[in-house]
C-alpha cells in the first residue's frame, strides 16, 4: 500500500470521529437549550410569594416570643426565690 492511501485513510477515520463529536456536542447543546427555556418558564411559579413568606416569619417570630416569654417568667420566678 502506497502511504498516501494510508495517510488518506487515517485522516478519514480522524475527520469522521470528530464530526460524530461534533454532532453529539450540538444535540448535547440543543438539549440543554431546550431544559434551560423549561426551567426559565417554570422557575418564576415556584418562587415563595411575600404573602406565604410573611405569614411564616409571623409564626417564627410568634414562637420565638413565647419561648423568650417563658424564659422570662421562669427568671423572675429564679430571682423571687
Amino acid at each position: 500500500m502506497d502511504i498516501q492511501i494510508i495517510v488518506d485513510m487515517v485522516g478519514g477515520a480522524i475527520l469522521a470521529v470528530l464530526g460524530w463529536f461534533a454532532r453529539e456536542l450540538w444535540s448535547a447543546v440543543k438539549t440543554l437549550q431546550t431544559n434551560l427555556h423549561k426551567l426559565e418558564v417554570d422557575l418564576p411559579s415556584r418562587y415563595v410569594s411575600k404573602d406565604e413568606y410573611g405569614s411564616s416569619i409571623k409564626e417564627i417570630k410568634d414562637i420565638c416570643s413565647k419561648i423568650f416569654d417563658k424564659l422570662d417568667a421562669l427568671e423572675h420566678r429564679k430571682a423571687d426565690k
